[in-house]
């Protein structure tokens, strides 16, 4: 049976449902319609940063898909399957209107990615867009990711840096001065707005190595993205000036990959020297 929903992720579901009315659903089809892959807020060309895998015979899940454009972009760009996850139904239906105009052949399954209901080593790459990166628990979530990945497979994600959040408070756009502590930062609890309340989760860069290193992963690649000089401020993502973004990075973008299991035992014909007992060379345990 499915796991029950954590009390944040039913809070963030009624967020997107009414997203996916004032925004989402109606920006969709120019999404899906574009054949190049951008990132963010910014729209960062895939091609300026190549933080992606060659994409070619990949299946590939998504870690909440929301309207599922992205997924749609790794699709026309080679990938063999696209899997989108997401909680939202509101915004899987309008990702299926999307895949039945488009004719792409996507498939969707309504779970939580901190929990999603598919056997282990299914997928070659794992990806999120502002997704599960920044709705789900990085200690749930990554590890999940890992279950899913077979050895070898890679996870790419996009999420706002550490800056962005130190310098986010509450109930006003993002400024110049430090207004939380970077140190101890996790789950972040956001009052009403326009959509209600909402969780997000964030934890430092040196967390976040530990969290992808202890969860089987060695980091690719890492790149901070910038709002290019004529960016003009996100008609409805207004929690970041396009000003602040172009002296500030306000985005990220992590690429690592699944480590193979370490091999065990010791070569046919081999002693092992000394009488110490071997170290053990078998990977630390995922959180969950």
């Amino acid at each position: 049976m499915p796991s029950r929903l954590p009390e944040y992720a039913i809070r963030n579901r009624e967020v997107w449902t009414k997203s996916n009315a004032a925004y989402t659903a109606a920006s969709a089809r120019e999404s899906w319609a574009l054949e190049e892959i951008r990132w963010g807020v910014w729209k960062t060309p895939e091609s300026e940063i190549n933080v992606l895998p060659d994409l070619r015979g990949l299946e590939v899940i998504e870690l909440g898909c929301g309207t599922a454009y992205f997924g749609a972009w790794l699709k026309k760009h080679g990938a063999k399957r696209v899997l989108g996850v997401d909680i939202t139904p509101a915004q899987l239906d309008t990702a299926r209107e999307m895949n039945e105009e488009f004719g792409l052949g996507l498939e969707f399954l309504k779970a939580n990615a901190e929990a999603v209901p598919l056997p282990d080593a299914s997928f070659d790459l794992a990806f999120s867009e502002y997704g599960a990166s920044l709705w789900c628990d990085p200690y749930r979530w990554i590890p999940e990711a890992a279950r899913l990945l077979r050895p070898r497979g890679e996870l790419v994600f996009m999420r706002s840096t550490d800056l962005e959040m130190v310098c986010s408070a509450d109930t006003e756009h993002i400024g110049t001065q430090l207004t939380r502590p970077l140190k101890g930062m996790h789950r972040l609890d956001w009052s009403d707005d326009e959509v209600g309340p909402s969780t997000e989760f964030h934890v430092s860069h040196s967390e976040l190595f530990q969290i992808l290193t202890r969860s089987g992963f060695e980091v690719l690649d890492f790149r901070e993205l910038y709002a290019p000089e004529d960016a003009v401020d996100h008609p409805y993502y207004q929690y970041v000036t396009a000003e602040w973004a172009r002296q500030w990075p306000s985005e990220e973008v992590w690429r690592a990959r699944k480590r193979k299991p370490a091999a065990s035992g010791r070569r046919p014909g081999r002693k092992a020297s000394g009488t110490a007992p071997a170290r053990s060379r078998s990977k630390p345990a995922a959180q969950s």
